[in-house]
């Protein structure tokens, strides 16, 4: 596989990190699937996976504690940016997220940050827009029961064998 870089880009706080310690364990057109420890050390999330799912604006990641238990799944709603020269994808956070708990609470999170990125001229009306509307297709299918594609299609990654 020839190499490709990743980037996280975010609106608040602005900045753009390079994810060069995240290790990719698999990649194609329409998905990546990485393996990541956390970018600082918190008491409550030590590592995780994440399945960049490109064709669809959503990054699904299993958030993981020390002890390789779940805990929590976290999408983040976003918009991926090719470089095809560099082969990279920046992965531009559009600030929505929703968390589903292992006791399968959701939440949903950061319409206010999103709401005041808009009034600041930080995210376009068509971001806005498409922040909106896959958010949306994500609790959609969150209701309806089937998540379970998303988790079980990045635990087919992370464990091959089962």
């Amino acid at each position: 596989m020839e190499k490709i870089t990743l980037y996280r880009k975010r609106l608040i706080p602005n900045e753009n990190v390079l994810l060069n310690k995240d290790v990719i364990l698999y990649a194609d057109k329409h998905k990546l699937v990485t393996k990541w420890d956390a970018i600082r050390p918190r008491t409550d999330i030590h590592h995780g996976y994440s399945l960049y799912l490109l064709d669809e604006g959503i990054k699904v990641s299993k958030f993981c504690k020390e002890d390789d238990s779940l805990y929590k799944w976290y999408s983040d709603i976003v918009e991926y940016i090719y470089d095809e020269k560099e082969n990279s994808y920046t992965t531009l956070d559009l600030l929505l997220d929703i968390t589903i708990n292992p006791n399968g609470e959701i939440r949903v999170l950061d319409m206010d940050e999103l709401a005041d990125a808009h009034k600041e001229g930080l995210i376009s009306d068509e971001l806005l827009g498409k922040s909106l509307k896959r958010c949306n297709t994500l609790l959609k299918t969150i209701y309806s029961g089937n998540f379970s594609k998303y988790t079980e299609m990045l635990e087919s990654y992370i464990n091959p064998n089962q």
